[in-house]
């Protein structure tokens, strides 16, 4: 009877111990909308091990992609009512809750990656992250998402007239529709599970989206023209909820923000990577793949740039931008 009682105490103090043990471990939900073989995913791969490590084990995270949780949209607001802490969204997508940020959607924006890159590493990337706070939403880092470019179904765009008449998927985003109108097209807001089926059924012409999103959602099996005019070059940002944030104690912050920064660093060169496999691949595939002449595309949007003067707040980012060197 007595070693009975001792092996019950024993499981019971096992049982304890795994329960404080539990208690002691923090684990952050992170949901996004990209296949598990995006340079997203994996450097959200690194960035949980980095944490747990930074941690101690103190500190978890628990990846859900391929919208298992939701579009970007519907992430956002999981976030803004803390049902989830963290996820990975499309500037375009952002802009609707943090409306600062539609400057970055701007087509012609950046000279180049690295003045990209300056600019979102720098003061005016911070501020523009820091500014979703007003809506639950805090920046962490940007992702390197590449340039977006226009594919199509039944003829190559070469010039902006090309796209008339066309109807192209753009995000839920007022800077992206813009864009559209003012090449020709029409703009049409689809999500981007949806795309595949309306792109084969005819509901869109086309879409646009950077070389491995065209090349790893398939997209190509249906749009046999890839024009790589490059119109803007729009970051992925890390979110999380300020009702997880501010939950967070200095030192958790920390090794999380650490984790984030390391993983930025990672995903930047595994996407200079998969960039050029994609449309490698692609190409393979059968996609003809244009390279058309940027600046009569840049000309036709500078009306948008004009339509800024009325905000003055972020007519002064815009230039702020185009003067970083």
């Amino acid at each position: 009877m007595g070693r009975i009682f001792t092996i019950l105490t024993l499981i019971a103090l096992i049982c304890a111990t795994g329960c404080n043990q539990q208690k002691q471990t923090r684990t952050i939900k992170l949901a996004h909308t990209l296949d598990v073989s995006h340079s997203v995913h994996k450097a959200m791969v690194k960035m949980g091990e980095d944490l747990e490590q930074l941690s101690g084990g103190k500190m978890k995270i628990e990846i859900y992609p391929n919208q298992q949780l939701g579009s970007e949209r519907e992430c956002l607001e999981l976030l803004q009512i803390g049902s989830l802490g963290m996820t990975k969204v499309s500037v375009g997508t952002l802009e609707n809750f943090a409306p600062g940020m539609r400057v970055l959607g701007l087509p012609f924006l950046f000279r180049d990656r690295e003045h990209a890159f300056k600019v979102l590493d720098g003061p005016i990337g911070q501020e523009l992250l820091n500014e979703g706070e007003q809506y639950w939403l805090k920046g962490l880092g940007y992702y390197d998402a590449g340039c977006r470019s226009f594919y199509t179904k039944e003829r190559p765009v070469n010039k902006p007239g090309d796209l008339e008449g066309l109807k192209i998927r753009v995000m839920e985003s007022v800077t992206a529709m813009d864009m559209v109108r003012s090449l020709g097209g029409s703009p049409t807001p689809i999500s981007w599970g949806e795309l595949y089926t309306s792109l084969q059924q005819g509901v869109v012409d086309g879409a646009e989206n950077n070389p491995p999103s065209f090349y790893l959602s398939r997209h190509y099996e249906v749009c046999k023209y890839y024009s790589l005019d490059e119109h803007t070059l729009l970051p992925d940002v890390l979110v999380i909820g300020t009702n997880l944030w501010d939950r967070l104690t200095p030192q958790e912050q920390a090794w999380l923000k650490q984790a984030v920064d390391n993983s930025v660093k990672y995903q930047r060169k595994l996407w200079a990577v998969s960039e050029a496999e994609a449309l490698e691949m692609v190409q393979k595939a059968g996609v003809e793949i244009i390279r058309p002449d940027k600046e009569p595309f840049s000309k036709k949007v500078e009306g948008i740039y004009e339509a800024y003067k009325n905000y003055p707040e972020l007519y002064k980012i815009i230039q702020e931008i185009q003067e970083t060197r």
